[in-house]
């Protein structure tokens, strides 16, 4: 359950931070490539924040890859 809340917010941000550099700033693509940058590195470790961050919100871990 968390590895499918942790797909849809990375979408949802690197989404968003497109949108935002398209319209706004080319600043915002740092913020995409932040996002990407977590997403390799837990590839790597099998850790990430946000993870944790769910678990402490309630969000039941049902054997993802997403070690937290």
């Amino acid at each position: 359950m968390i590895n499918r809340y942790i797909n849809g917010i990375a979408g949802s941000f690197i989404l968003l931070s497109l949108a935002l550099a398209h319209y706004f700033s080319s600043n915002w693509l740092w913020f995409t490539a932040f996002v990407g940058a977590n997403l390799l590195q837990s590839a790597f470790t099998n850790w990430c924040l946000m993870g944790i961050i769910l678990k402490k919100l309630g969000v039941k871990d049902e054997g993802d890859s997403c070690r937290v």
